[in-house]
């Protein structure tokens, strides 16, 4: 989307909106940075302030307190904090945790969506010794398995869902029922990795579940069993399908670059698709074909976890980076990490700098030179641009600084 017109005549919605504050002390003002916020249309130079953990300013010249703290962020671009839909940070309790904070100093994620690395067996832990104590947001999927994705490493590779036995419907519902605060749906991987020959079995238990309590469900599909299309015409509107750019074989598009009528199919009734890169979900040639048909995922996640923190996928920001340099918009790409993230949370207060929103934002650079990418085939694409994260907002606190970044300075605040 490019910017919105500063005219005075045929002023568009989004710049009406601007300057809308409430009558309060700020307790943080992020001063004169482009700000883009797809979730109002919102594309143009304005501050953003923050009192009380949430929005509490949006627009041009917003006034100062005399213990208001200012962030000159001229010369970068203020986001909505970033939600990564498909992460695995359950550090310490499961072999392929990262922790959250970390990633959140280093991605410029605010909310990391935890894909199912605990079950109902160990949930409990989760939630008290990782979730309670990040700084960073974390919201969850609850695995249908009992304990998760529980052997996931470089040395053992054990699917949870191949055997039956680990599938737990009822200890999940119970969970999942009594922990709406932070579980956002229901988690089930398949494919030939994850459930070996159970086909969509497990994918059966987990809608028993996503019924049961109301919640979307977000499937994982690696190599067949089951196929694409078995997997796609199970869905409901709302569930999402992860790793949707996946390689050959289960890949979106045909041979020639077309998009599989059962995709197009699902999209039409409103399944969601998701980026989910990882270790081995993400193809530059299955990208492109899909774009080229006008096709674009409805989220971008990074799937990020120990075995793809350090390549192919590495974090969010990277992740953009890569769809920006496949040619979509950077408005566009923000889109797809913040609001659209949000509405597949059914959480609307997240994913946007409207006032009263949650008091989250993320301040990134767009550097311009030449940078190698690689997908999980090993291709390597040499591109002009990079997506960073300069610094985090985290609860309407300044959180974070990327080393080096002039974005740290605190400045005096006016009287």
């Amino acid at each position: 989307m490019p910017p919105q017109r500063q005219d005075g005549a045929g002023k568009s919605a989004a710049e009406r909106r601007a300057g809308v504050t409430v009558a309060t002390a700020h307790d943080l003002i992020l001063r004169g940075g482009r700000v883009i916020d797809p979730s109002q249309n919102f594309d143009q130079i304005a501050d953003v302030a923050f009192a009380g953990g949430k929005v509490s300013g949006f627009g041009p010249n917003l006034p100062a307190g005399s213990e208001t703290e200012i962030r000159d962020v001229s010369g970068a671009i203020v986001s909505p904090g970033l939600i990564d839909l498909h992460t695995h940070v359950y550090w310490g309790g499961t072999s392929l945790g990262i922790d959250p904070d970390d990633f959140c100093r280093l991605s410029g994620v605010t909310t990391a969506v935890d894909t199912g690395s605990a079950g109902p067996g160990n949930w409990a832990g989760f939630r008290k010794h990782v979730i309670e104590r990040a700084d960073a947001r974390v919201l969850a999927y609850l695995h249908v398995s009992f304990a998760g994705i529980f052997g996931f490493s470089k040395t053992i590779m054990v699917g949870e869902s191949e055997d039956p036995r680990l599938m737990a419907p009822a200890e999940a519902a119970k969970v999942a029922d009594a922990n709406r605060d932070l579980i956002v749906g229901i988690k089930v991987r398949v494919g030939l990795h994850a459930s070996g020959d159970q086909g969509t079995a497990p994918l059966n238990a987990a809608l028993q579940v996503a019924e049961e309590v109301g919640m979307p469900l977000m499937a994982h599909i690696d190599h067949p069993p089951p196929s694409y299309e078995e997997v796609l015409a199970m869905l409901r509107p709302g569930d999402v399908l992860t790793h949707c750019f996946r390689p050959f074989p289960n890949a979106p598009c045909t041979a020639q670059g077309t998009v599989k009528r059962a995709v197009l199919e699902a999209r039409e009734r409103g399944v969601l698709f998701d980026v989910g890169h990882g270790k081995g979900s993400f193809a530059f040639k299955i990208a492109r074909a899909m774009l080229a048909n006008g096709f674009l995922p409805d989220t971008i996640s990074s799937d990020v976890h120990q075995l793809c923190i350090d390549g192919p996928a590495f974090d969010q920001v990277t992740t953009m980076s890569k769809f920006l340099c496949l040619g979509l918009e950077l408005p566009e790409v923000i889109r797809l990490s913040t609001v659209n993230a949000a509405f597949a949370l059914r959480r609307p207060e997240y994913g946007s700098l409207k006032v009263g929103s949650l008091g989250d934002a993320t301040i990134l650079d767009v550097r311009e030179g030449e940078f190698d990418y690689v997908d999980v085939v090993g291709e390597h694409m040499t591109a002009a641009k990079r997506i960073v994260s300069e610094g985090v907002v985290l609860k309407g606190r300044w959180f974070h600084s990327s080393e080096g970044s002039r974005f740290g300075r605190k400045l005096l605040a006016a009287a």
